[in-house]
């Protein structure tokens, strides 16, 4: 997910999750979750938690509620919405969920407050690509907004962002993955192993980059490099010269009738892809997955210049005091403590603590989603339907192999406005 997403969107990252149910063998009362004793169902608290809704999903507040007696008050936002709220509204919420790459933006208004690293029971086994940059000890991709450029803070209340580990943390990691292209393998009848492949001429007409500028220009700055064109030092971070000449790559292969159509919704890529419009896009995770569901064949492709990563995190309002600050750390400790991290797992995310996930799934789940392994049994999808046969590989392999090839992430550049400019100019041309 970066994801900006729009309220109007038929179908989103969040309809997806929301659609997961006993088919995905949710482990609602297996007895893994403890220590979470329901102490707040005489003094009932309720938690307003403000973000994108890629993680909003009534059967997460649900069992939070069973477990804790902590109730969540979901307001969805745009994007751009969670940014604008932040800064300007801090009172219409207790917890907000901003992408990595907002927090740039949030944490310089002061309506944030560290997070205590002693008062998170898991805080030692949150996930190194947050805390460290880097996957089994491999450094990895930190172009763009890499969460361990910002999750730490040097104090409590306006404190700056360091890459040492401090005892404040802006953000607690909720979820985050790699993202690649989306290819039609029936209908291109040979490998794909380059970004450069989504310009080439063989597919002309059949091509498709979405149109949201701050993943799209990351897309094509994927392209750009892939094609030998130009070497960026920072792809999330262009000067207006790169812009340029990022823009100019876009706008020759638009004129020659590269692009079928540029998307902004998860529906309008599903419908591309499985139609055939489409043979090789911009994707999404999820997107794949129901292309697939529908039977299919779709590929989330791993390409040999890596992934372009995305993530999100719970942040504090600076407001969060008393019993709902408490109940805030009660909800982040139950948060990270397997059941929720085991059910976003299972629609294709990674979460903040792999090791309680692990074990609130099933070993044949974890060994298809995370290791990378052949599945030992058929693979639902959310609709109960057989998305993998038993044998089947998950795109790209291990958890290891995904994130530990990623090359950037997103981001806001410092000339944000005159990218969005140029990159509208692109989709007019």
């Amino acid at each position: 997910m970066s994801r900006k997403r729009n309220k109007a969107a038929k179908v989103s990252r969040r309809d997806f999750i929301k659609k997961a149910g006993a088919a995905s063998g949710l482990a609602v009362g297996s007895g893994v979750i403890t220590g979470f004793p329901f102490v707040h169902a005489a003094d009932p608290i309720t938690l307003r938690y403000a973000s994108t809704a890629v993680t909003q999903d009534t059967r997460i507040a649900d069992q939070l509620r069973k477990d804790t007696g902590i109730n969540i008050q979901y307001i969805p936002l745009t994007s751009d919405d969670v940014v604008k709220t932040a800064v300007t509204q801090p009172n219409r919420f207790d917890i907000l969920e901003p992408e990595v790459w907002m927090v740039k933006k949030i944490v310089p208004s002061g309506n944030l407050q560290g997070m205590d690293r002693g008062r998170i029971k898991q805080a030692d086994n949150i996930t190194t690509v947050f805390t460290k940059g880097e996957v089994n000890g491999k450094k990895i991709g930190d172009q763009g907004t890499a969460p361990v450029k910002v999750m730490h803070l040097t104090a409590k209340d306006n404190g700056d962002f360091t890459r040492e580990q401090t005892n404040w943390l802006s953000l607690i990691p909720t979820v985050y993955n790699a993202d690649t292209l989306g290819i039609r393998p029936d209908l291109i009848g040979r490998p794909i192993r380059n970004w450069h492949e989504l310009l080439n001429s063989e597919f002309k007409g059949k091509a498709s980059i979405l149109n949201i500028p701050s993943i799209g220009i990351m897309d094509a700055a994927m392209v750009v490099e892939s094609l030998g064109e130009h070497k960026y030092k920072d792809k999330g971070n262009m000067t207006k010269e790169e812009i340029d000449l990022t823009i100019k790559v876009l706008t020759e292969a638009k004129k020659a009738g590269q692009f079928r159509a540029f998307w902004k919704e998860f529906n309008e890529s599903v419908n591309l892809m499985a139609s055939g419009e489409v043979v090789i896009q911009s994707m999404w995770s999820p997107a794949v997955t129901k292309v697939r569901s529908m039977g299919i064949p779709c590929v989330y492709q791993p390409l040999e210049e890596g992934y372009r990563a995305w993530a999100s995190g719970i942040s504090f309002s600076k407001n969060l005091k008393g019993k709902k600050l408490d109940a805030g750390y009660e909800f982040i400790n139950w948060y990270l403590s397997g059941w929720a991290g085991a059910f976003l797992n299972r629609q294709g995310y990674y979460n903040a603590v792999l090791t309680t996930s692990e074990a609130s799934m099933e070993p044949y789940e974890w060994d298809y989603w995370m290791k990378g392994k052949p599945a030992a049994k058929d693979i639902l999808a959310p609709d109960g339907t057989v998305m993998e046969k038993a044998g089947a590989v998950r795109d790209g392999g291990s958890f290891e192999d995904r994130m530990g090839a990623v090359a950037c992430w997103n981001a806001v550049m410092d000339e944000n406005r005159y990218m969005v400019r140029k990159w509208n100019e692109f989709i007019a041309a």
